[in-house]
């Protein structure tokens, strides 16, 4: 799996080391990514050695305390804690993940912790979401339908279509996968991404949905679909477990099949 990298242009120096008080012996050291567009100054890793007696199993308990306790200037995202939201989503041990899901003695030596790859940084943690948002609007992700609206009930539908929309509908657009693809990384402003193109097809199989030949019609494209390379690193790092590479395969077949 590709591990997080910088532009070639790119300086990280070794910042401030923040040491744990004295007297504490159960240390795990912590090593982020520090980054101000608007100081001028280059990226940097700051150090901090954490007492594990006094910090929770998580990842994100321990950037918590290290902002709580030792360096309020840390910026970073969160939310549900539970592993709902995608909020604290950032490159861990050198994999996309969940700071809140992602467990401090499943990281051998120290903790990496750095922002999305390839994504404008905001401050430190954060990166800039504006793109991939944008990309999952664009597949309008949401149920249209040209018929009459049932007045005394909802659109149903069989168990068995229901069954059509697992490992869809549990994406929490966290961009754990997006930003894991080279792909993605190097199209971006074309290639729709396996996040967003996970949610197109998650409508296209929808029996409820009555646009299913203007959705394809709308992913006929050289970059939007077809930059996927089926590398894989989406499906490696989903911290839900979901599989976009095979909603992505799915979709191509249908585009294929209706030519046929």
């Amino acid at each position: 799996m590709a591990e997080f990298s910088l532009p070639a242009n790119s300086v990280v120096k070794q910042g401030t080391v923040f040491k744990a008080e004295e007297g504490v012996k159960n240390i795990k050291r912590f090593i982020i990514y520090r980054y101000d567009p608007g100081s001028g100054e280059n990226p940097r890793t700051d150090t901090y050695e954490v007492d594990m007696d006094t910090c929770g199993p998580m990842v994100l308990d321990g950037l918590l305390k290290i902002k709580d306790q030792m360096d309020s200037s840390l910026s970073l995202r969160r939310s549900c804690r539970e592993g709902i939201c995608g909020s604290c989503s950032m490159n861990i041990d050198g994999a996309n993940t969940l700071a809140c899901t992602k467990a401090i003695s499943d990281i051998k030596g120290d903790v990496k912790v750095y922002p999305l790859p390839h994504q404008p940084v905001v401050k430190d943690l954060v990166s800039d979401l504006t793109n991939f948002y944008a990309q999952y609007a664009s597949v309008e992700p949401w149920m249209k339908t040209d018929s009459a609206t049932p007045p005394d009930r909802e659109r149903l539908q069989s168990k068995e279509d229901r069954e059509k929309l697992d490992g869809l509908y549990e994406c929490i657009l966290c961009a754990c996968c997006s930003t894991s693809c080279p792909s993605y990384w190097w199209n971006s402003d074309r290639y729709l991404g396996p996040a967003a193109l996970l949610n197109a097809y998650r409508w296209i199989v929808d029996t409820r949905d009555e646009a299913t030949g203007d959705r394809l019609d709308d992913l006929e494209d050289p970059f939007k679909l077809y930059r996927c390379h089926t590398i894989m690193n989406c499906a490696k790092v989903c911290p839900k477990g979901l599989n976009p590479a095979k909603a992505i395969a799915e979709t191509k077949k249908l585009l294929v099949q209706r030519k046929m």
